[in-house]
C-alpha cells in the first residue's frame, strides 16, 4: 500500500468528487479510478458509494480515512525529524493541546524559545485530553498538554504552574446568576452540559452523593460550542474558567463551584520517546524554566 495512493484517496474523500480530485492531483480520472479500484481489491472492501453527482465514503472508507490520516501524519513527522537532524537552529515539534487558559504559559515559552531557535516549526493539534493522548500514543505527537493527572508509569510529565478553576456558565438572566457560588444541590433538576471525560472523572468527586441526582443533558468536547447552547438557555455548562467569554455584554456569567474544584495541567511525553535535537532542547529548557525534576 503506497503512501501516495493513500494521499490520493484522502483527496477524493475530501472533495467527494472523482473528477475534481483528479484535477487537484493533476492526474487523469481513469488513472485515479484505477488506483482506487486497486486499493479496494487490496483491502477487499468497497471504499466509496458512487452517486450521480458525487461519491461518499462507505463504513470501510471512513475507517481507512482515519487510519490513513494518522499514517500520513506519522510519515510526515518522520521526514521532518530526519531533515532537522543537522539543523542546530530549528526543526519540527508536534504538540497536542487540551483546552485550558494555561496554554498562554506554553505560548510565552515557545515565543522565547523561538528567539534562540528561529527555524523552529511547531505543529499544533487541538482536542480534549483523550484525543491528544491517543495521538501521542500513536507517535503522531512529541508532546501532549493534558488536563488530568497522567499515568506516571507510562509518561514523563512537567506540571504547569497553575490550575484550572471549574465554574458553572449560565445566562445572566438565570435564577442562579446572583449566587456567589454554585453547589451540587443548586444543579439538581437542571439540564447540564460537560465534557464526557470530566463527567466521568471530575464531577462525581465534586458532587459526592448528589451526583446521582444530576442530569447530563449533553456532552461536548469543545467548551465554546457548549456555551452557545448554555446561552440559549438549554442547560448549565460546567467547564474551566476563562475558556468562555463571560464579559459584560456576553449574555453569560461564570460562577465558581463550591466546594472548589480545580484541575492540574501537565505536558507529557512517552518514557521511551526518542526525540529530535530540537525536541530535546525544547524539553530541556522547559524543565529549566519550570524547575521540574523529571
Amino acid at each position: 500500500m503506497e503512501l501516495k495512493i493513500l494521499q490520493n484517496f484522502l483527496t477524493i474523500a475530501r472533495e467527494e468528487n472523482m473528477t475534481k480530485a483528479a484535477d487537484i492531483l493533476h492526474i487523469t480520472q481513469p488513472t485515479l479510478s484505477r488506483q482506487i479500484k486497486s486499493l479496494e481489491n487490496e483491502l477487499g472492501q468497497k471504499l466509496f458509494i458512487r452517486h450521480s453527482f458525487n461519491i461518499e465514503l462507505t463504513d470501510a472508507g471512513n475507517l481507512l480515512r482515519k487510519q490513513a490520516e494518522d499514517l500520513l501524519s506519522m510519515a510526515n513527522k518522520i521526514s521532518d525529524s530526519f531533515r532537522s537532524l543537522d539543523d542546530i537552529t530549528g526543526g519540527d515539534i508536534y504538540l497536542g493541546l487540551a483546552e485550558s487558559y494555561q496554554i498562554d504559559f506554553l505560548a510565552d515559552f515557545i515565543r522565547d524559545f523561538k528567539v534562540r531557535y528561529p527555524n523552529l516549526r511547531y505543529h499544533i493539534t487541538s482536542g480534549d485530553t483523550e484525543q491528544v493522548s491517543e495521538k501521542l500514543e500513536k507517535g503522531i505527537l512529541d508532546f501532549a498538554a493534558i488536563v488530568e493527572e497522567p499515568d506516571f508509569n507510562k509518561y514523563n510529565a512537567i506540571p504547569f504552574p497553575k490550575f484550572d478553576q471549574w465554574v458553572a456558565v449560565i445566562p445572566v438572566t438565570d435564577s442562579l446568576a446572583d449566587k456567589p457560588f454554585i453547589t451540587p444541590q443548586d444543579l439538581i433538576g437542571r439540564p447540564l452540559f460537560c465534557s464526557e471525560q470530566s463527567w466521568k472523572k471530575d464531577i462525581p468527586g465534586w458532587a459526592g452523593n448528589i451526583f446521582q441526582e444530576l442530569h447530563l443533558e449533553g456532552s461536548f468536547r469543545l467548551a465554546y460550542n457548549a456555551s452557545i447552547f448554555a446561552k440559549r438557555g438549554l442547560g448549565c455548562l460546567l467547564a474551566f474558567d476563562k475558556l468562555i467569554d463571560t464579559s459584560e455584554g456576553s449574555g453569560l456569567k461564570a460562577i465558581p463551584l463550591s466546594p472548589s474544584l480545580t484541575t492540574p495541567m501537565y505536558l507529557i511525553w512517552k518514557k521511551e520517546q526518542i526525540f529530535s535535537p530540537i525536541a530535546k532542547r525544547f524539553i530541556s529548557e522547559l524543565k529549566r524554566k519550570t524547575g521540574a525534576k523529571v
